[in-house]
């Protein structure tokens, strides 16, 4: 698949204030902030990749996302979505791109604006993001279609990658 950045660039343009709503509003299903219950190994996994995202995000950005072990989203991260806003409008239009296609592919703004931003790079994007889905396929075993599927979204992510350095 080849994605045409250039138009892209050209739609978020035309169309900033209601792609920056929609990823303020997307930011409280992050999928960083929603921690296993109860799978010790992947929990400590979990906190060895994302926390270090997430301490970023409150340093950097001034977000204070609270993570939880329960499928509702903790009504305390209402709270910085102000400053999420804030941070979204001071990306330009090529880096509102990026973060788009990233938060859609990782599900997650915070993976998205520490890739924007140069914290993490495209392999450690995909580790954090697909981390629970890795972990599954090595306890209980990989699936052909599953792990092909895997390998071309994290092309996806080197070419947005290639896409920033640009």
């Amino acid at each position: 698949m080849t994605t045409d950045f250039k138009a892209m660039v050209k739609d978020v343009s035309q169309h900033r204030a209601e792609i920056i709503e929609r990823m303020v509003n997307f930011s409280l299903t992050d999928t960083l902030l929603f921690r296993s219950p109860d799978a010790v190994e992947l929990i400590e996994e979990e906190r060895k990749v994302w926390d270090p995202i997430v301490a970023w995000a409150r340093e950097k950005m001034k977000i204070d996302f609270q993570t939880t072990q329960s499928l509702e989203a903790p009504i305390e991260n209402n709270a910085s979505l102000p400053r999420l806003q804030v941070f979204l409008e001071s990306l330009s239009d090529k880096e509102l791109v990026a973060f788009y296609e990233v938060s859609k592919i990782t599900k997650s703004v915070l993976l998205a604006a520490a890739f924007v931003k140069g914290k993490v790079n495209a392999d450690e994007t995909f580790k954090a993001a697909f981390l629970e889905e890795i972990w599954q396929a090595d306890k209980w075993g990989h699936d052909e279609q599953a792990d092909k599927r895997r390998d071309e979204i994290k092309q996806e992510l080197k070419d947005v990658e290639d896409f920033l350095k640009k």
